[in-house]
């Protein structure tokens, strides 16, 4: 589980400071698959960086699993079991993608094991096991690398920054499916999405929206989303049109 106590984080703007994250606190079940959502510059991505330590809070605690691990860096929560996402993945001159994803998973993987994680995320598996991970790709390709990267090391928590930015309509398809896949089998692992699209809020078990680095609101899906994308008919719309990816 992760807990989140009374967080803050600040940052210099000019001659005054700028409070991003506002006394925050909240907790995180395991076995659950959590959506942050938000308007654009509330605070979403920042708080994703606190939790994963790229950025270190002002205030606050953050706990996983009953230990504090507010003062540890992004490598040390990577040991203790979080995994992050970027929105904008990392390019990695002269590694090939067969060894990202085998680093990323901690253990020897074959190639076919490899290639099913490229699969889930929509690549076509044999045009790129062995390419460079380099300028050479997309966007779009290497974030599902990325994505793919992260499935393969089965953290205790996994955290996505907006994981459908750069990614088409028939691969986002594909990603919801991975998503829901994940969801009904992370038994006692984590996932928290940060995204604005309704179809990954819909298969969420909470959503949490937060807004000028506060929270608005938090609770289970069906309690929270009405109010987002309107009645309870468009609700089940949307469930409809997910369930049809």
């Amino acid at each position: 589980m992760l807990q989140i106590k009374n967080l803050s984080f600040t940052v210099n703007d000019d001659s005054a400071g700028k409070e991003i994250i506002k006394n925050i606190s909240l907790e995180i079940p395991d076995g659950k698959l959590i959506v942050i959502t938000g308007p654009n510059g509330g605070g979403k991505s920042t708080l994703a960086k606190l939790i994963a330590g790229i950025e270190k809070p002002t205030a606050g605690q953050i706990l996983f699993n009953g230990e504090d691990i507010t003062d540890m860096s992004i490598t040390e929560r990577a040991k203790k079991g979080i995994a992050f996402a970027f929105q904008q993945p990392v390019k990695f001159k002269g590694i090939r993608v067969l060894d990202l994803i085998r680093l990323a998973a901690g253990r020897r993987l074959t190639t076919a094991d490899a290639c099913v994680y490229l699969s889930m995320v929509g690549l076509c598996a044999r045009e790129y096991i062995d390419r460079e991970v380099n300028a050479s790709l997309s966007g779009g390709e290497l974030k599902r690398i990325e994505i793919a990267t992260v499935l393969a090391r089965k953290s205790m928590l996994t955290l996505f920054d907006e994981p459908e930015a750069g990614i088409d309509l028939w691969s986002f398809g594909n990603l919801i499916e991975v998503f829901r896949k994940q969801r009904e089998e992370i038994a006692d692992r984590s996932i928290m999405i940060i995204s604005h699209q309704e179809r990954i809020l819909n298969i969420a078990d909470k959503i949490i929206v937060l807004g000028s680095g506060e929270i608005e609101k938090q609770g289970d899906r069906d309690e929270i989303l009405p109010g987002l994308i309107g009645t309870p008919a468009a609700v089940k719309n949307c469930q409809g049109i997910t369930e049809g990816v």
